[in-house]
């Protein structure tokens, strides 16, 4: 199923592959005692599960919200080398989780944190400018949350497959689309289409956010089916709200741009 590429069954199947394996002696012990291979691929029942990522998620988001908190009030007279510094930091981060998940327990907390001091500084510079719009963006972001998974529990919308490909074929057209117009603009080409406040670009801006806000559900779908296998690792858990962490990120900073356009209205 096509789903967020930080869930992705690749990275699962690296994940198992990275974790401790039985010695011989531990496999006939298990084989006596008739053990389910299930957890004869994951020593001692040390599984992936739902509630167990949701606490690691949970632990994640405190985190960003404490990196979030000194961004915020440390921002302004912190030099610019800091902001992309811990930008450039949580992206690196972001890359070696997804190629290496079995790290997750200790980069995806330093990610959050890092994440965190970036978003801090984002926020700190845009209610300068309108005050109040961050409040209204957490709000509004923590309410799109809550709306997706009261959707995604109640089966009012399906995840099937032709939903998932959709969803991740719009994400795709997003990133092409953001990339292909930061290049534009090295070239001194016009992006106003992006960043103006035209109904065009609000336009943009909500199509944008849709599609974040539904990536929530390919998220709570995979997260779900992952933690019934049995076969999955603990430490994916980390992985877990850590992919959940960039969607709502993600999301966070369109809802905030796009607040920024229609104040600029």
């Amino acid at each position: 199923m096509a789903q967020n590429p930080m869930f992705n069954e690749a990275a699962f199947e690296r994940a198992k592959k990275e974790q401790h394996r039985p010695s011989a002696q531990e496999e006939r012990e298990l084989r006596a005692k008739d053990l389910s291979p299930r957890y004869q691929a994951v020593p001692g029942g040390q599984v992936m599960t739902l509630q167990g990522t949701i606490n690691k998620t949970f632990v994640l988001f405190a985190l960003c919200a404490v990196g979030g908190f000194f961004g915020w009030i440390k921002g302004s007279i912190l030099p610019p080398f800091v902001l992309f510094g811990a930008l450039f930091g949580a992206f690196i981060l972001a890359i070696w989780t997804s190629f290496k998940p079995s790290v997750s327990p200790i980069t995806a907390p330093i990610y959050a944190l890092a994440e965190g001091v970036v978003l801090g500084i984002i926020s700190a510079t845009y209610n300068a400018m309108y005050e109040g719009i961050v409040l209204n963006a957490l709000l509004i972001t923590a309410l799109v949350f809550a709306v997706m998974l009261f959707i995604f529990k109640t089966g009012i919308i399906k995840v099937t497959q032709g939903f998932a490909t959709a969803i991740v074929s719009a994400t795709a057209a997003i990133a092409i689309m953001y990339l292909g117009s930061w290049i534009f603009s090295l070239f001194g080409g016009n992006i106003s289409y992006l960043v103006s406040s035209s109904p065009l670009s609000i336009g943009i801006s909500v199509v944008v956010c849709i599609v974040a806000a539904l990536n929530l559900m390919l998220d709570f779908q995979f997260i779900t089916v992952m933690s019934q296998r049995g076969d999955v690792p603990q430490f994916m858990e980390w992985y877990g709200g850590f992919g959940l962490l960039v969607t709502i990120v993600w999301l966070y900073i369109e809802i905030l741009k796009l607040l920024a356009k229609s104040k600029r209205r």
